[in-house]
């Protein structure tokens, strides 16, 4: 079993710089976890402490039925995938798979069985004899890959993997990383900055943010339940709007005041929940999606809004919409042949089921 356990997981540097602050995590055998945030949050430094590459300044790491505090990386059964891919440009795709199982004296019939399973898994059986020069980056990507599925360790670390490649290029390398986790059944530990890489790969992502887990949770759970506004901000794309409101009381229960003109009411079921701030300044949390062009309605919790359009950019299927509010800029996604010209009115469709609301005080949905 491949569990691996951070317990209190601590990285200074120097006396000033605190990477990691007391973390604790559990990824349980065969999960797929992406660890996910802005540069300088700590992700990289976690995986680097898991591989054995980075001193703890305190905590454990447990992986399977050992404490690795004090192991080698050699000896912790870890394969890890870099960004830069780290070939030997003078060996051969088979030289640079193999090369491992060579250094650790693997019977010859052994790692050539190992490479072709690798290279049968990973579609690149004709690429063997080539050198990395001779290749594209997603094929150098995948060698990388196989160098590490080779080993069959108990665990497999991705870092920032598909940063290097061009926009399509990573979309079709998610969809191949994704297919050899479902046949390599191996616990996994990603590491990237793109929330959209995160989104579609793991089964839990792991927000950190200034050396500290923000929160824990599948992609669903992520998207439609972000539990501080910093979560609710990195993941989804485009972000999520945020807008500073007032919670009013109105004879039919209370309202979202997003400013003098605009006001919408909350839903009957979260009125309980809301009714401790009215009259404190909160902020309204709304995704462009949960933002449409107008729809026919008559449950509560879709409403209209009336916007003036300000910019609008086609996407192909769908067309953002961006207005103001009070001094906000405001973004929501509309059908393309429903929007208005620029300058001119609209009236779009408010999910208010799917509205956040979040204390400025503590930066907490609530």
């Amino acid at each position: 079993m491949a569990e691996i356990r951070l317990q209190d997981l601590w990285k200074r540097y120097g006396a000033d710089v605190m990477a990691v602050r007391g973390i604790n995590l559990d990824i349980e055998h065969n999960e797929f976890v992406a660890l996910v945030g802005p540069s300088g949050c700590g992700k990289t430094t976690t995986l680097r402490m898991i591989a054995g590459l980075e001193d703890i300044t305190g905590g454990q790491i447990q992986v399977g039925d050992r404490v690795v505090n004090d192991v080698p990386p050699r000896d912790r059964d870890i394969a890890m995938v870099f960004q830069n891919y780290a070939l030997y440009p003078h060996m051969s795709v088979y030289g640079n798979m193999s090369f491992g199982l060579r250094l650790r004296k693997t019977d010859k019939a052994e790692i050539d069985r190992r490479v072709m399973s690798a290279a049968e898994i990973l579609n690149i059986g004709e690429l063997l004899e080539r050198r990395p020069g001779q290749l594209s980056g997603g094929q150098r990507q995948r060698v990388a890959m196989g160098r590490a599925i080779v080993r069959d360790p108990q665990v497999f670390l991705f870092d920032e993997p598909l940063s290097n490649l061009d926009a399509k290029l990573r979309v079709q390398m998610r969809t191949e990383i994704k297919k050899i986790h479902q046949r390599v059944k191996t616990t996994v530990v990603y590491v990237t900055h793109d929330q959209v890489e995160a989104m579609t790969l793991a089964d839990r992502i792991v927000v950190m943010n200034h050396g500290v887990i923000e929160q824990v949770g599948s992609p669903d759970e992520m998207y439609n339940n972000p539990q501080t506004r910093f979560v609710a901000s990195f993941i989804g794309s485009p972000a999520m709007n945020f807008i500073d409101c007032g919670i009013e009381q109105t004879g039919a229960g209370l309202a979202i005041r997003l400013s003098d003109q605009v006001a919408l009411g909350v839903p009957t079921d979260r009125t309980d929940r809301y009714a401790p701030y009215v009259g404190k300044d909160m902020i309204f949390g709304i995704r462009p999606e949960h933002l449409t062009e107008h729809r026919p309605h008559a449950e509560e919790t879709t409403q209209d809004l009336q916007i003036q359009v300000e910019v609008l950019e086609p996407m192909g299927m769908d067309t953002m919409v961006f207005f103001d509010i009070d001094g906000t800029e405001v973004c929501g996604r509309s059908e393309p042949r429903s929007v208005s010209d620029v300058g001119e009115a609209m009236t779009l469709s408010v999910n208010m089921d799917r509205m956040h609301l979040i204390d400025p005080s503590t930066d907490m949905v609530v």
